[in-house]
This record gives structure tokens, sequence and C-alpha cells, in this order.
């Protein structure tokens, strides 16, 4: 343990990307004699990039980190924030424009349906390919053999090309593969979503062996933080492809759900051909003296005002509104049938515990359809400050304060 098994300093992965050049209207005869010259030119070589315009794109920069041997590291950011391009580093599939990176021991990758298989090969065949890969021996491999079949679940179709395999399949022998021939360092992306609930509760288990007995490093990618916050120890948080924070992985996730709240969302007007012609035109989360504001106490009350746009009431339109916490749990909901431009959903106080929240609303013909979609919008958080169960710390209070009386 504390031995440095990845060091990167000062990474940078730079794209190139083409844009055609805007060019006066043409008609579909004139379009259709372009697209085709254009494609004999590519086939006999004299393709022309007058056409385009070319911009630099920088996927990572200056981004230095150490991972040490046995670390269980969680990387979290929004999409685009460059992660799959940091894991693609790592599992030497690309390389890096500038900077430096360090590896020490084997390294194995589960990064997308499929990556290191043969399609055409069978299960069994790919299970001795993969291992050659990483440098195994035919006896190495035999001896994890049954266990990776097992733990695949997969061993009716073993014979089969893994090209004939189901998503579901395909994740759940790459990954049992990548797992059992011993990596040094295991790297994860997102393609565990693939699998069903239980494979992926089987996955984390496995995981979480690997680092416990084994001292392994594992390098794990996840939009579901429950996922992360349970098997990570570290964490490392990108934005725009730099360095944001890293650090404990709660204080890592805690600075990711608090980034970027928004207490006021406005929304597209309505387009004028729409017969129903109900929809949001703003959403904004105020305290009790209408201030907008992304913070509240347990003891505050929580005011959610929908700003609507109403231009007629000739359907039974209804307004749903779901809190969500900081996993994307549903806390709870709440449905009116009454409908005016500003409609109000006042949140009790005592209610919510120490969080981060989030709205998801929707107007809706009940059990018809549904009308307009407002997802995952005023972000706020719940403080603290002086519950019974404060004195707990981090302690999991559960989803909501209940109402309840102790009788002596």
């Amino acid at each position: 343990m504390g031995n440095n098994v990845i060091k990167a300093e000062n990474l940078g992965k730079k794209y190139q990307i083409f844009h055609q050049k805007k060019q006066g209207a043409n008609t579909l005869g004139e379009t259709v004699a372009k697209n085709i010259k254009s494609v004999g030119k590519r086939v006999l070589g004299r393709a022309s990039t007058s056409n385009f315009t070319k911009e630099e794109f920088w996927a990572l920069q200056d981004l230095s980190f150490d991972v040490n041997e046995g670390d269980t590291v969680g990387i979290v950011g929004k999409n685009g924030a460059g992660k799959s391009t940091l894991l693609k580093i790592i599992s030497r599939i690309t390389e890096p424009s500038t900077g430096r990176l360090e590896l020490s021991g084997r390294v194995a990758s589960l990064l997308e349906v499929g990556t290191g298989f043969h399609t055409e090969l069978t299960g069994r065949e790919n299970i001795y390919l993969n291992g050659a890969i990483l440098g195994m021996s035919q006896f190495e491999i035999k001896q994890k053999f049954d266990e990776i079949v097992d733990f695949s679940g997969v061993e009716q179709f073993l014979d089969t090309p893994v090209k004939r395999y189901s998503s579901g399949m395909f994740v759940r022998l790459a990954f049992a593969v990548a797992a059992h021939l011993e990596p040094d360092i295991l790297v994860v992306d997102e393609v565990l979503a693939v699998g069903d609930a239980e494979f992926q509760k089987k996955c984390l288990g496995k995981m979480d062996d690997i680092t416990r007995k084994d001292g392994r490093t594992i390098l794990f990618v996840s939009h579901h933080l429950p996922s992360i916050m349970q098997l990570c120890k570290k964490g490392i948080y990108l934005e725009k492809g730099r360095l944001r924070s890293s650090g404990p992985i709660d204080d890592i996730v805690e600075d990711y759900l608090s980034n970027g709240v928004n207490v006021d969302t406005v929304f597209e007007p309505l387009h004028k051909d729409n017969q129903l012609a109900v929809g949001f035109e703003r959403i904004e989360i105020v305290d009790q003296e209408d201030k907008p504001t992304a913070e509240f106490y347990y003891k505050d009350k929580i005011r959610l005002k929908f700003h609507l746009a109403i231009r007629q009431v000739k359907h039974p339109y209804s307004l749903f509104v779901m809190i969500l916490d900081s996993f994307k749990r549903r806390v709870f909901a709440a449905e009116t049938a009454v409908l005016k431009s500003e409609t109000i959903l006042e949140i009790a106080d005592h209610f919510l515990i120490r969080g981060n929240y989030s709205i998801h609303a929707f107007i809706h013909i009940p059990q018809v359809i549904q009308i307009d979609v407002a997802e995952d919008v005023c972000q706020f958080s719940v403080l603290d400050s002086g519950s019974e169960f404060s004195r707990n710390g981090n302690y999991d209070y559960g989803v909501v304060f209940g109402k309840y009386e102790w009788i002596n």
C-alpha cells in the first residue's frame, strides 16, 4: 500500500474537429450532385478540405494526479467532462497529446460493450484471448476459467460467437474476464449500467473483494452516485477537461452535487400551433419572504413557484411535482388540478432531511397524455441546524423527518 501505480503529470488530449463551411442555398439536385462529386474525390484520394474549417478541442488539459496501490477511485463529472477520455489514456487505447502518464502493473479495462473482445470468436476463445493480452499463460487462465464462467452466467452460450450475445451477456462475460484475470489496475466505465440490478450488485461486491483482499487498484466511472460512494474511498472530479478537485469521496460527491445550482429555470415559450397550449414558462424556488435561494434550514418552509402559460382550459390538466434527492430517488410527490398562471407548492418545515434536492415536474391529462416536462430543475440544499439528529454528523437519517411523538 502507498506505492504509486498511476501518476499523471499535466495530461492533455487534443482532437481536431472539422466543420463544413456555410454556403448559399442549393437546390436538391445541386446538393445531390455535390455529394456525389465529394464521394468520388474521396474514393480517388483527391478529397479537398477547402470546404471545411478546423477547430481544436481539448478533451483534457493540464491534468495531474496520483493513484496508489489498493486505492478505489471514483471519477465524477458531467457529460463531456473528459472522464472516458482519461480512462482511454490509462487503458492505452489512445495516447495523450501533452503531458506524461506512468503506470505500474497490468491494466484491464471495461469501457464499452465488447472492449477487447473479437466478435467472431466464442465466449470461451475470448476468455483465453483476453488472458493472453494481459500477459497470462494458458495454465493461469485455466485456473481462473471456471470462476469466470460461473460469475458471468453464460455457460450455456460459452461456445457461441459473442456477436450473437445480447448486450447484457456481453457485459457479464467481459466484466467476469476483466475482474478474474488478476489485473493490477481495473478500469471500469459506465458500461455496468447495461446489466440488471442484481448483476450490478454482484459486480460491486467483486470489485470490493479485489481491493480489500487482493490490494488491487480500481478506477470507476459512474453517474450512479450510490455505487460510487459504496465502492470508492477517493474521488476525482473533472470539469470541462480539467481537474476541479480530488480527495475523500464524500467531499468530492458533495462538491459535484453542489456545483451549478440553479434556482430559477426559464423555458422556451409554447409553440403557437400547440393545440393543448399549457406549459411551463418559469419555475423558481423561494423562501417565505419570496426571495430566490438555494439553501434552506430543515425548519424552513420551501416554496416552489410554477409560472404557467395557459391558453386553453378545455381539458382536465394537472400539475404533478416530484422532489428528488441527490441520488435521483423520489422523496415525495404532489399534484394539483387547479392550474393558474402562478401556481405555488409550499413544502412544510421540519420535513426534508439534510441533503441536496431537485425538482421534476410535468403537466398532463391524467391517464391520457403528458403535455410538458421540466426535468431535474431548481436544485436546492437543506441544512441541519439543530435537529435531534444533528449531533450524529453524517449519519443517514432516512428520506424525510417523520411526524412522531414520544410517549413516556
